[in-house]
């Protein structure tokens, strides 16, 4: 009989933990630009069923040969991005930006449109399909590797739609791809980007976050920026760094321990997430548990 009481608390207690988990939807977001329908991953805190308030949104962006899943499916602790949602009280949507399109709007395919598909498509639809706080005070943007080049991206061309940005391990110098071992293959990937230019180092580095200093500083969006001490991108990550310094542009910028791993990711993100509260809290938007 006690280990019968024991077993049924211990199903009780496994049945709450999913019961008051965050939830993940799965949205289907048609893309005009693009011609296609792709999808996006959103997670809702618990709270969010329980309340009537709107909610501020995190983007999440994932890195190259990825998708719009990556960050629910490769991280050690596969319900960290719910965890992180869950105590910052904070959606947190997960787009798809195919595995090499760096987020830009390519100038020679229309099929490829990701800079568009992200600031106009993704970030209308769930406003419309949610509860959020539909304007830049409540809204912040950050991503790994391809998915830092990204949000670093997106953020100094439409300061508008965010109120801070952040990278992880960020790509924000591509033209770098060009001089490793494998450049024949970032060539080819990169052609539904650059089509035959794909392999001009000019045209990487005119579409890089390195060269958007002006950008950058006349925005003074708060940025986050961190890279692993062993990886290959944090050469590149310095030089930012150190451009944003001369230029006298605030940012948090840190190196951890760690390489381009998902190991060096979970440790990441949620030193993104706290700086991200900290603002969403100065601009009165953090919803009370």
């Amino acid at each position: 009989m006690k280990n019968l009481k024991i077993l049924v608390f211990f199903v009780f207690l496994c049945v709450s933990s999913i019961t008051y988990a965050a939830k993940v939807d799965t949205l289907q977001i048609a893309s005009t630009a693009m011609s296609k329908t792709y999808k996006a991953a959103v997670v809702l805190p618990n709270s969010y069923a329980k309340s009537k308030t709107a909610f501020p949104v995190m983007y999440l962006l994932h890195g190259a040969y990825g998708h719009f899943s990556d960050w629910l499916k490769n991280t050690p602790n596969k319900k960290l991005v719910q965890s992180l949602s869950d105590q910052y009280n904070l959606i947190i949507v997960m787009p798809e930006g195919e595995t090499f399109s760096f987020y830009l709007d390519s100038p020679v395919n229309k099929e490829s449109q990701f800079e568009t598909f992200i600031t106009q498509e993704v970030i209308q639809k769930v406003d419309n399909t949610y509860r959020t706080i539909n304007n830049r005070t409540g809204r912040v943007i950050t991503g790994l590797s391809m998915g830092g080049h990204g949000a670093l991206y997106l953020s100094a061309r439409h300061p508008d739609l965010f109120c801070a940005a952040g990278s992880m391990s960020g790509a924000v110098d591509m033209s770098t791809m060009l001089n490793r071992e494998s450049s024949a293959q970032v060539i080819k990937l990169m052609q539904p980007v650059f089509g035959d230019r794909s392999d001009n180092s000019e045209l990487y580095a005119q579409h890089a976050v390195m060269g958007m200093l002006d950008k950058i500083k006349a925005n003074k969006l708060p940025l986050i920026i961190d890279c692993g001490v062993d990886d290959f991108l944090i050469e590149p990550n310095r030089e930012l760094h150190r451009r944003l310094v001369y230029n006298k542009v605030e940012h948090d910028y840190t190196e951890h321990p760690g390489a381009h791993t998902w190991e060096y990711w979970e440790n990441s993100l949620p030193y993104h997430v706290l700086f991200f509260s900290k603002i969403l809290f100065k601009n009165q938007v953090v919803v009370k548990k």
